[in-house]
């Protein structure tokens, strides 16, 4: 026989189910409180990963119909006289120009170079402008450029053409990938082509080691 609770009850006029209440099982631990188990759930987990520090003027795909953003060429600029100058020297004037969106392009006179032809150069190979001294700079090789798909006055407007052209200067950019324009005011400087034809950046001063214990510093940082 149960001994009767000596506590009044707090609520006599409580009606208890037949059967009594179920019984609960115990709650979870915290697992803030001291438990180096994972949180479950829906928490993402963290990214440790460094994010690319690539921007659209650090790469971009080459795109042989339009001009490179900051190039300097823009819808309906007059570039015709204009000298051009490939990675490794100059290869003509432009003989006749478009600047169409999506339509650009350059035909070069290439003068006594290749025996009077004349190239096409798709708006994608131009990386940069010199407006005052009239040139235009194309990152590409002069051997490059005399290897391309031969100029023929009457189908270079045609579609076979154009892809054929637009297929051959893709195959010469890396990965597809070009160079970033210079800043305008500037002139790159002079550099051997690498294989893929692209201007390597100029090498940066050599550092020296710093005897007061402040690391290394370039040559001119500081008065001695």
């Amino acid at each position: 026989m149960a001994t009767p609770s000596t506590y009044p009850d707090p609520d006599p006029d409580r009606i208890d189910p037949p059967g009594g209440y179920a019984h609960m099982p115990p709650s979870m631990p915290d697992p803030a409180e001291g438990s180096t188990a994972p949180m479950a759930g829906d928490v993402p987990p963290m990214r440790t990963e460094v994010p690319s520090m690539q921007t659209p003027d650090t790469i971009a795909r080459f795109d042989p119909w339009n001009y490179r953003e900051n190039a300097g060429l823009g819808d309906g600029s007059n570039v015709v006289g204009y000298r051009v100058e490939a990675n490794d020297g100059h290869i003509g004037k432009i003989d006749e120009a478009s600047t169409v969106v999506g339509d650009s392009y350059l035909v070069v006179d290439t003068g006594p170079w290749i025996f009077g032809k004349k190239v096409m150069l798709p708006a994608g190979t131009v990386h940069h402008i010199d407006h005052e001294d009239k040139r235009i700079y194309v990152d590409r090789t002069k051997a490059q450029i005399k290897d391309s798909p031969e100029f023929d006055a009457e189908t270079f407007r045609g579609e076979a053409y154009r892809d054929k052209i637009g297929g051959y200067y893709s195959d010469t950019y890396p990965m597809g990938e070009v160079a970033p324009p210079t800043p305008a005011g500037t002139v790159p400087p002079a550099a051997a082509p690498t294989p893929g034809g692209m201007v390597p950046p100029a090498a940066a001063p050599p550092l020296r080691a710093d005897t007061e214990g402040s690391g290394p510093e370039r040559e001119g940082d500081f008065p001695r």
